[in-house]
């Protein structure tokens, strides 16, 4: 764009493995040869192969996992003998409702906000990839960005309820335990970041889906 080389231009390739940048001689790839990548060995492709499809396989599963995450109970609190399960959003108006409003904002963020942000990003970075898209790639390229930045922080809620978890139990007439659910929004978590990981963006700038 603006008359800035394309790599294809220039007979370059990245390797998706180490970043190396490679002499592009991949013409007999699809005739059945192969092509490494002469510093860390891996196979080189000018996009990853099966990119959209397999992060909207990934995607898709995510959001399968995020229904029994909010649904099933992640927490268990007692508190003098008495205790109930609890879930994402029953544990933040819980947190909230007690004075933590801080733990409240974090899990709701973590949990609730994040996720469905990342869904709709990375499931509208997908469709317009796909479509061939040509209209606001910078802006699309961005939205790769945050999420692959946000990706780093999705864990926030898992590690809130191990740290509540360790500091409830130095008191002796009250106690916490992590539920099943905790283990579904694990899921979703790493789901997620797998989709966007497989996601190609350099596809954002192609204009021809995968």
């Amino acid at each position: 764009m603006n008359g800035t080389p394309r790599a294809s231009q220039l007979r370059v390739v990245g390797c998706h493995a180490c970043g190396l940048v490679c002499e592009d001689t991949l013409d007999g790839v699809e005739r059945g040869g192969r092509v490494h990548c002469p510093r860390c060995g891996a196979a080189l492709h000018r996009r990853r192969p099966g990119s959209i499809t397999q992060a909207w396989a990934l995607l898709v599963a995510a959001l399968i996992f995020y229904v029994p995450a909010n649904v099933l109970p992640v927490m268990y609190t007692s508190l003098f003998g008495r205790g109930g399960d609890s879930t994402i959003m029953s544990g933040v108006i819980g947190f909230w409702r007690g004075g933590s409003y801080a733990i409240a904002l974090v899990i709701f963020i973590a949990s609730v906000a994040v996720p469905c942000v990342k869904f709709l990003t990375l499931g509208l970075l997908l469709a317009t990839s796909r479509r061939g898209s040509r209209r606001a790639r910078r802006e699309r390229a961005g939205l790769y960005r945050l999420i692959e930045l946000v990706g780093y922080w999705s864990m926030l809620d898992v590690v809130v309820v191990a740290v509540v978890s360790a500091l409830v139990k130095f008191q002796a007439l009250s106690d916490i335990e992590p539920r099943i659910g905790i283990l579904f929004f694990g899921l979703v978590v790493i789901l997620t970041m797998l989709a966007t990981m497989r996601f190609d963006p350099r596809l954002i700038w192609d204009g021809d889906g995968e």
